[in-house]
């Protein structure tokens, strides 16, 4: 293990980031959901989208209870990431299903690498909160590959959507953990 070195997060800093973050990230995933069942919700694609939204829900409500637990103070980005996680599930939902797939499969992509960063990062010091985490994990990369089987990749200009999701979802990992 290295020195610290001036700017290094401590242990607790670095654990109160972890649950801000996934804390702001739940709210997003959930409000996503909401904005593609508006939109898509008397359709085929309506059970599968209603599982995962269940499941970030839960995911909302751990982080929301970790967050009281621990006293720590959840991102003051929220109101924004209340309403642009609806308006961009709403808005690929509007482009059709594969769309709103497409927009499923990057945010997944993305918290996946998130997810194992934030595990390796805790190591063996918070055991509990490490399995939350990879339990998380697993559902979102069944988020992605549901995503990829109901025809995420034929979304036209999947690789410009995809990208502008991925780099938005960084953007708001990056600023939810210190604002």
């Amino acid at each position: 293990m290295r020195k610290p070195i001036p700017g290094d997060l401590t242990r607790q800093q670095m654990i109160e980031r972890i649950l801000r973050v996934d804390q702001a990230g739940g709210l997003g995933a959930v409000r996503i959901y909401q904005g593609q069942m508006a939109v898509l919700g008397k359709g085929a694609a309506a059970p599968v989208i209603r599982h995962m939204a269940e499941q970030e829900k839960e995911h909302l409500a751990t982080f929301d209870r970790l967050i009281g637990q621990r006293g720590v103070r959840p991102t003051i980005l929220s109101p924004i990431w209340h309403v642009a996680g609806f308006a961009l599930g709403a808005a690929t939902a509007l482009l059709g299903e594969k769309a709103a797939m497409a927009c499923t499969v990057a945010v997944e992509e993305t918290i996946d690498a998130h997810y194992a960063a934030q595990a390796e990062a805790l190591g063996e010091d918070e055991p509990e909160l490490k399995q939350t985490i990879l339990k998380f994990r697993d559902e979102e990369i069944e988020h992605r590959d549901i995503g990829l089987e109901r025809g995420a990749e034929q979304t036209p200009a999947y690789p410009v959507l995809s990208t502008a999701i991925r780099t938005g979802c960084r953007l708001a990992i990056w600023l939810s953990e210190r604002v």
